[in-house]
């Protein structure tokens, strides 16, 4: 029995042993990114972004490659490091374009799409002095390896190379956001830019970027639902802690525990009369008892936004004022949810809730006349906007355009009533929003921020279940449209 202890123990010690070689990350080379050999509880063998395989990335290049004319080539540069002071960089964030088209996250490189070339990546090279203090990079290897480019080069060997394959073209196309002069100031760049050759190549990779895969939708409902908990979290602690900053941070913590790399945005929080200013950002005042706090959230996964607004009484109760007003966006935001369906575009839907709004507005004694200007001053925002890899996504495709299934958008009807308004003084400095995430499909829309309630019964139910020590379960709370 004890010879047979014994052996039992070190078969599990070998076992162990086995499963430690098995995860040390000693012998996996480090290309400055995840990869399925590093991190294997993020990627599966194949992926280069989680849930993206390289396959998908080598089909992005390939419809790229169709919508480019013939004798074109594309340059797309890294998104470059922004300094907050001489030594402390702004945390990197990829440019979406190099990124969806490389998978690359690293600064630094120039990647070059061409009929001729396919996918050629300039990349950086990290000295013993950049490793030390910022670690590893994707080199040339990686680029072949794991980005799955046809050809690849160092960035020292960009100036010997490019002007002779930008010479040898009859349109040149470029990331214009993130034009580096590390081939912009080029000879022969400059002189296709004289003569007229040069194009913004966002034309291209907005329109590839607009219906989205089901590997990026898969991601997409995963961003939003993180951002539906976080915000609910952070709703059932305002009472106790009605400051503009904890609630930025509570939401932020919420996203980031659940997986998130990074907010999409600075989170909006405006309590009373800061949820008036639309982009309000400063998040450094207490919220008033009874007064309003207007959240708009977003985090990002892996690349993919969300983009969420609610606003509600952190006391428990909407006032009667309150309630009014927010009745009608709650309404508004309905009745555009049920207008979400092919073939009609973000502008049908917009001028849909100009109309509800002005005429709701007036009703209430907001509005003297329902002119356009006078509605204006209230709400100079459109109802949406297309949302994906960035928050405004696809910014050249046209709101007019009719949505087609696999289009993701925002639907955030809203009123901000700035003090000093022409309105009876009761409403003055309120601000109220309720966006959603709206996935367009063949049959209609699917709200992937449906699961955060915004009904008032609900909202009230939740603050004050929990402010009197109680839990409800959000599964349980009906918050569908």
């Amino acid at each position: 029995m004890r010879i047979l202890r014994i052996k039992l123990l070190q078969r599990i010690s070998v076992d162990q042993a086995a499963r430690c070689r098995l995860y040390s990350t000693k012998n996996v080379p480090d290309v400055g990114q995840p990869t399925a050999a590093s991190h294997p509880e993020l990627l599966k063998e194949g992926e280069i972004t989680p849930g993206i395989t390289s396959e998908e990335y080598l089909l992005r290049r390939k419809r790229l490659l169709e919508l480019l004319p013939e004798k074109s080539f594309a340059i797309i540069a890294a998104a470059p490091v922004k300094m907050m002071t001489d030594v402390v960089p702004y945390m990197f964030r990829q440019d979406a374009d190099y990124f969806y088209i490389t998978g690359c996250q690293q600064p630094g490189g120039v990647a070059v799409l061409g009929h001729d070339c396919g996918l050629c990546m300039f990349m950086p090279e990290a000295s013993p002095h950049d490793v030390i203090w910022q670690g590893k990079i994707a080199g040339v290897e990686a680029a072949l390896d794991m980005f799955k480019a046809e050809q690849s080069y160092s960035m020292n060997r960009l100036q010997k190379i490019l002007p002779d394959m930008i010479r040898s073209s009859s349109n040149l196309f470029h990331n214009v956001k993130t034009a580096t002069p590390a081939y912009t100031e080029l000879e022969a760049f400059q002189k296709a830019d004289n003569d007229g050759k040069v194009k913004d190549f966002s034309v291209y990779t907005h329109e590839a970027r607009w219906i989205k895969s089901p590997a990026e939708l898969k991601l997409m409902r995963d961003s939003a639902a993180i951002g539906c908990q976080a915000l609910l979290q952070t709703m059932l602690h305002s009472k106790a802690f009605p400051y503009e900053s904890m609630l930025s941070a509570r939401v932020e913590y919420e996203c980031k525990m659940r997986g998130a790399q990074k907010m999409a945005f600075n989170p909006v929080v405006g309590g009373g009369p800061n949820g008036t200013v639309i982009h309000y950002s400063r998040n450094d005042q207490k919220i008033k008892d009874g007064d309003l706090v207007l959240m708009d959230i977003g985090c990002e996964l892996h690349g993919y936004v969300s983009d969420i607004t609610r606003t509600w009484p952190p006391c428990g109760s909407f006032s009667p004022i309150h309630g009014e007003l927010y009745d009608l966006i709650l309404e508004t935001n309905k009745e555009c949810l049920d207008l979400c369906k092919p073939g009609l575009s973000i502008g049908q839907i917009h001028y849909y809730s100009v109309d509800k709004m002005r005429k709701g507005l007036k009703e209430i004694g907001i509005l003297k006349d329902d002119r356009h200007r006078s509605y204006h001053q209230l709400n100079p925002t459109n109802i949406g906007h297309y949302l994906g890899m960035d928050v405004h996504d696809c910014s050249t495709i046209s709101y007019d355009r009719p949505l087609k299934p696999g289009v993701v958008i925002t639907i955030e009807p809203g009123v901000y009533i700035p003090a000093g308004f022409s309105c009876p003084e009761r409403y003055q400095g309120i601000g109220i929003r309720i966006e959603d995430e709206v996935l367009i499909t063949e049959s209609g829309c699917e709200v992937l921020s449906g699961s955060l309630p915004k009904e008032v019964k609900h909202i009230e139910s939740l603050l004050n279940h929990h402010l009197h020590g109680g839990g409800m379960d959000i599964q349980n709370v009906d918050a569908s449209n």
